[in-house]
């Protein structure tokens, strides 16, 4: 059954008019018709059984049958600091971290990191980004839609940071996953491909970061997260 994000309020036996996006998948796509069964979900933790109810060649309505909460949610709220990479990487790099059940995305320019955007450039890739993200959630079954902030250099994000576990990916010889309790939420920093410069992680160790391996390889800028949230969600998720 089609699964689709829809940002709206869902009221059983209400009309919900889809946006452009879905409702040509809809009907151009999978070709489907008047009365046919999907799942809607809004981002904020509600998904809805709706039927399509009327369909032309401009929109698509629906008529919500049922409401409940969303499932898929970690008791682990990790927020990402992502280095910029470039095109697929950074993309691979949202969706894995949204099925992995990431609580939040920042994308970080960093000392070494070789992309800088502005302006509408900027905006545009954002806007990629969250579309990336929303695909994901459609795909792994949440119901919550993980925000996708706007860049930030890296100075900015650590000094917003207040989790009580931060850790940084980069060759050490602690851990980093020694906490006697599991945390409600944790601070991730990925570097960008050339690894974090010394002065990136002078500055995130000053922020109360610590340096976490995983073993004697080194890691693509975009597998670098799977493999960090996986063992973050084994060790204090949900896996």
């Amino acid at each position: 059954m089609p699964r689709l994000y829809v940002p709206a309020t869902f009221e059983p036996g209400g009309n919900v008019t889809l946006p452009d996006g879905p409702a040509r998948h809809l009907t151009r796509v999978l070709r489907l018709g008047p009365g046919a069964p999907l799942v809607v979900f809004d981002g904020n933790g509600r998904e809805a059984g709706v039927r399509l109810a009327d369909v032309t060649r401009k929109q698509a309505t629906v008529v919500v049958e049922a409401v409940w909460p969303g499932a898929g949610e970690s008791p682990l709220a990790v927020h990402l600091g992502q280095a910029i990479s470039k095109g697929e990487r950074m993309d691979y790099a949202i969706q894995k971290a949204v099925e992995l059940g990431v609580a939040a995305i920042t994308p970080l320019y960093t000392r070494r990191g070789d992309v800088r955007l502005k302006g509408e450039r900027e905006a545009k890739k954002l806007a990629h980004w969250q579309a990336v993200a929303a695909s994901a959630c459609e795909q792994c079954g949440r119901a919550t839609l993980p925000p996708v902030h706007p860049p930030q250099t890296l100075e900015a994000w650590l000094n917003a940071r207040d989790e009580p576990l931060r850790l940084m990916l980069h060759p050490a010889t602690h851990s980093g996953l020694d906490a006697a309790d599991a945390p409600a939420a944790a601070a991730l920093l990925i570097g960008p491909e050339g690894g974090l410069a010394p002065d990136d992680v002078a500055a995130a160790e000053a922020a109360a970061f610590t340096p976490l391996t995983l073993g004697p390889r080194i890691l693509r800028t975009e597998t670098a997260p799977v493999a960090a949230l996986t063992l973050l969600q084994y060790r204090f998720g949900d896996l």
